[in-house]
């Protein structure tokens, strides 16, 4: 291929580029998801204990005003995460405290990964306005998935 092209070459490659993936055999396609789905499968799967989203006024058994931060606890035997989800800032805490490697995972687009520093906390920034899941490897080999969380 030349160094450059002219706009109609540049048009072609860029549609045999995009009509590639039409050649890729569906069945190649259910084995590469069904194997990236066992990424995480040695991951300790932590419950939702506390879900702010989920609280109601006891005054006269009316919802309150929704509040500006949401704030979730995921349990598991080894980990507890504490989340505090606002419009734009995740702020979450590992307990037990400890440095670790926070990997925050959309249902699309590349995952990020944040540091928990030595007292286990952590910040994700911007938080997207899909659903997150987040992955916890702490330095002392506890290995801990959340569950989807809608923001």
């Amino acid at each position: 291929m030349p160094d450059t092209l002219d706009d109609d070459q540049l048009l072609a490659a860029l549609q045999a580029a995009l009509s590639a993936w039409q050649d890729i055999p569906p069945e190649f396609i259910d084995t590469a998801r069904n194997a990236y789905s066992w990424l995480n499968v040695d991951a300790e799967l932590a419950q939702v204990a506390y879900d702010s989203a989920h609280d109601l006024d006891t005054v006269a058994g009316l919802r309150s005003e929704p509040a500006s931060t949401r704030v979730l606890t995921f349990a598991s035997e080894q980990l507890t995460i504490e989340l505090e989800v606002s419009e734009d800032t995740l702020l979450g805490q590992v307990i037990p405290a400890g440095p670790g490697a926070i990997e925050f995972q959309p249902p699309t687009g590349a995952a990020v990964t944040v540091t928990a520093d030595d007292l286990g906390c952590f910040r994700v920034s911007p938080v997207p306005a899909m659903p997150f899941r987040l992955n916890c490897r702490t330095a002392a080999g506890a290995d801990l998935l959340t569950g989807w969380v809608s923001p």
